[in-house]
């Protein structure tokens, strides 16, 4: 019997967890922040409270998708094995159930189409139930879908030079959409505040694409880190974090947030200093993911307040 089969069936439903990724729950604190963003009246609405859950949901389900499907060609072209190497001691080979041989290929592909499926039905359900369905936000729900799932899947975008840009996009169409479905508009806070969710999340990744580089280009990922010199990819990792101050000051000046909108956000700024300090003074590349996901966390509640107090 292989090792796979003789998993117990709740050590495979952990092992299944850990292929969702579940633990990292980041990308589904979008959903209290467009709560917080809308208008006091729709907080206790049920068609809204319903559109925010059903959605998250669906963003949960596309998650565990979009991951699995990126373990199976970790697995099948190496550089999972490199990049989670027991031996360097730097990353958590238990959150790859593949490389321990807790699930099969078959049973990661099998999870990653139901999961697929489950993320489909969510949304679907979501549009059902939701007060709105603009044009735009029907456009952008398959839209988001499809590059997400195919990060490493179907048209491999993480192989073709378009890793950066779905971890910006997913992650901050989770905020816009639901929105969408919410509120109905489009407007200039929600567009910041959906870029910052995107750019909060891609400046953890820029920080793993350092430690993952070399079992990256070995096998044939290209981003950022695998394409630039070290020096050209400090330097790119620089230029992002930097255009979250930018995008801020934009909105200022646009007027699409008051001053104490920024005031909030100071505390993010100064951890992401201390990110960029770990990451590129201190060559801690492993330090500043862990400060990105902290950084996170903090802009989420930082926004929580400022929606709650400052927007509203």
């Amino acid at each position: 019997m292989s090792q796979a089969l003789a998993v117990k069936p709740t050590g495979r439903l952990r092992a299944y967890a850990r292929l969702a990724k579940l633990s990292f729950f980041d990308y589904y604190l979008a959903a209290p922040v467009v709560w917080a963003l809308l208008p006091s009246d729709l907080r206790d609405d049920p068609r809204v409270l319903w559109t925010l859950v059903v959605s998250t949901l669906g963003w949960v389900a596309m998650t565990a998708a979009t991951v699995a499907f990126d373990d199976v060609h970790g697995f099948r072209d190496g550089s999972d094995d490199v990049n989670y190497d027991p031996k360097a001691a730097l990353r958590n080979r238990q959150r790859k159930p593949l490389l321990n041989g807790d699930l099969t290929e078959h049973q990661a592909l099998r999870f990653g189409y139901l999961t697929l499926l489950a993320s489909v039905v969510w949304m679907g359900v979501a549009v059902a139930v939701a007060p709105h369905t603009p044009a735009w936000v029907l456009v952008l729900i398959p839209f988001q879908i499809a590059i997400s799932v195919q990060y490493s899947h179907g048209m491999r975008l993480s192989y073709r030079g378009g890793q950066e840009l779905v971890l910006l996009l997913s992650p901050g169409l989770m905020a816009l959409i639901p929105y969408g479905l919410t509120d109905g508009h489009f407007t200039g806070v929600i567009a910041l505040e959906t870029y910052l969710i995107g750019v909060w999340s891609l400046l953890v990744s820029v920080y793993s694409n350092v430690n993952d580089r070399d079992g990256d280009r070995e096998a044939g990922r290209k981003n950022l880190a695998t394409v630039l010199s070290p020096a050209a990819y400090s330097v790119a990792i620089a230029l992002i974090s930097l255009t979250e101050t930018a995008a801020l000051l934009i909105a200022w000046v646009a007027d699409a947030v008051p001053g104490w909108f920024l005031l909030c956000m100071v505390p993010v700024l100064v951890m992401r200093a201390r990110q960029l300090r770990a990451g590129l003074g201190q060559n801690n590349a492993l330090l500043a993911r862990k400060l990105g996901v902290d950084t996170h966390r903090l802009g989420v509640a930082a926004l929580l307040i400022a929606n709650l107090l400052v927007i509203r």
